[in-house]
């Protein structure tokens, strides 16, 4: 599915993934945020996690995306809750930013870690702009039980690979693996799930009745909203689950202190 097929499926949504405000809003508590600590989102869509955070913690935030149609609405979004002096948007491909080095409290890839390669990758991309034991946040699916190849098949962006994602618990692998530690998640659930999934179908449905049949993206349109339709509720309510891990760098100086303790 291309950029542009995104946009037009997710023209109604704030939050682009499987989150409630809600949770969003937990997500923002359990990081324990402080007025004037600063934020780097890659692949961050519509800034909704940027702005949200601006107005509630008083946060400053750096919001990277190649869309410019999102990145958009991500400023209109931060002009209508008055953080637009706290929050900034930059359209860049978020795989190829550099950030200033340990300048950030705060840095996260919500549900993009495609930008990287994976999730290894994504840690790397971000793990130079993270300030000593500062968080990274993570938004990751995984599998709730083995899936079976019917289902990797259906599953969109899983390349039909049983080892794209992880089990919690070989997810919680896989951070250890690249040096992070983790401190906190809080996960989607099946009505979360349902509610980024539906209101992309609804969307989609209204964008179809308001161009022509021959529109040049109509076809496929029409082919990913049959096929998400069919796969969410045959697979991915059973299968895939989702959601944003908070991490620490091991590597960090509170490592080398207790290594030094040691010796």
């Amino acid at each position: 599915m291309s950029l542009r097929h995104h946009e037009i499926a997710e023209s109604g949504h704030r939050i682009l993934n499987p989150y409630t405000e809600e949770k969003l809003m937990l997500l923002g508590e359990v990081c324990r945020l402080r007025e004037g600590q600063r934020q780097l989102d890659l692949a961050c869509g519509k800034g909704e996690m940027l702005t949200r955070w601006a107005e509630r913690y008083g946060t400053i935030g750096v919001g990277i995306d190649i869309s410019e149609v999102f990145l958009t609405a991500a400023r209109d979004r931060a002009a209508e809750l008055g953080v637009a002096d706290r929050v900034r948007f930059e359209r860049e491909d978020a795989a190829a930013y550099r950030a200033e080095e340990g300048a950030f409290d705060v840095v996260s890839c919500v549900g993009a870690t495609w930008i990287g390669d994976g999730l290894a990758g994504t840690i790397e991309l971000l793990r130079p702009a993270l300030r000593p034991g500062g968080l990274m946040l993570i938004g990751e699916p995984y599998w709730t039980e083995p899936a079976p190849p019917e289902a990797l098949e259906a599953l969109e962006g899983t390349d039909s690979e049983p080892d794209t994602f992880a089990s919690l618990a070989g997810t919680l692998d896989r951070f250890e693996a690249a040096g992070m530690e983790l401190v906190e998640m809080v996960l989607a659930d099946g009505d979360s799930w349902d509610r980024y999934a539906a209101e992309q179908w609804f969307t989609i449905s209204e964008w179809l009745r308001s161009v022509p049949a021959d529109h040049p993206d109509a076809a496929d349109m029409r082919q990913f909203l049959d096929h998400a339709r069919r796969a969410h509720l045959t697979w991915n309510r059973r299968y895939l689950g989702w959601g944003v891990f908070v991490l620490r760098d091991q590597r960090g100086p509170a490592t080398a202190d207790r290594d030094s303790q040691k010796r």
